[in-house]
């Protein structure tokens, strides 16, 4: 069954009502400070007309947020709204699961994220052993777990209940494997800009270096090359043979 719904409008005169109220939302309204009003128009709640900009914001925005947290749905005026809901997701269109959709904007911060420190900023509000989303779920299976004793009258509760403690556990046991896990994220850090370059700059003259060494042993080895003059003339044949001015004719052996 669907929550009743309580409208907070701005009237044409100026004033602010709220319409839709039972006895329990008539109790919050009046808490607030709206007066309960029934005439011919209909039961209705108004604040007063010579109420300040500010004084009626406060004071809608504070029944608003007393009626959302007794499960009513809020219809009020956006200028109104010191706290409007979160634009709904195609699972959740009306939406009401708030808290689910907190941790969602922590998702998109940490996909959003550009360094290592902006991630384990969205990581703390997951992992932090005292305020953290992990340690939070873990007290509402604890809680679950409780309150299944407290609503079964005939003691059939066991079976679930010792599933909701299982669930307890086991998100402590996350909890402890990764106590650290937000600090040591924190810790990452890519290479340093400075340092690049040089290692390029290294890799350049490796490079350089081996390029060098290869055409060196290439000609070394090369009887083409060895056999060519400073001149750039290709040499004798081999087994030739050129006189030098001053030397003696070798003498055949007999």
């Amino acid at each position: 069954m669907p929550e009743p719904l309580i409208t907070i409008a701005i009237e044409p005169s100026g004033r602010v009502s709220a319409r839709g109220a039972d006895t329990l939302a008539a109790t919050l309204l009046r808490r607030a400070g709206f007066t309960e009003i029934n005439d011919w128009h209909g039961l209705r709640h108004r604040m007063p007309l010579a109420s300040s900009t500010d004084e009626r914001k406060a004071v809608a925005g504070y029944a608003a947020q007393m009626l959302r947290a007794a499960r009513y749905r809020v219809d009020i005026a956006p200028q109104l709204d010191p706290d409007p809901p979160q634009a709904p997701t195609p699972t959740d269109p009306l939406g009401r699961y708030t808290v689910g959709r907190a941790v969602l904007d922590l998702t998109d911060q940490l996909n959003a994220a550009t360094t290592a420190g902006q991630a384990a900023d969205a990581l703390d509000q997951v992992l932090d052993p005292a305020d953290g989303v992990l340690i939070r779920l873990q007290e509402a299976m604890e809680a679950a777990a409780e309150k299944c004793n407290d609503f079964d009258e005939d003691g059939n509760s066991f079976e679930l209940s010792d599933r909701f403690t299982a669930a307890a556990e086991q998100l402590t046991q996350i909890g402890h494997d990764l106590d650290s896990a937000a600090f040591d994220f924190r810790a990452l850090k890519p290479a340093s800009p400075t340092q690049q370059p040089q290692e390029r700059s290294r890799q350049a003259q490796v490079a350089a270096y081996s390029g060098t060494a290869v055409t060196s042993a290439a000609r070394a080895t090369s009887p083409a090359t060895r056999d060519t003059p400073a001149g750039g003339r290709q040499g004798a044949a081999a087994g030739s043979t050129t006189a030098q001015p001053g030397s003696q004719p070798t003498r055949r052996a007999r």
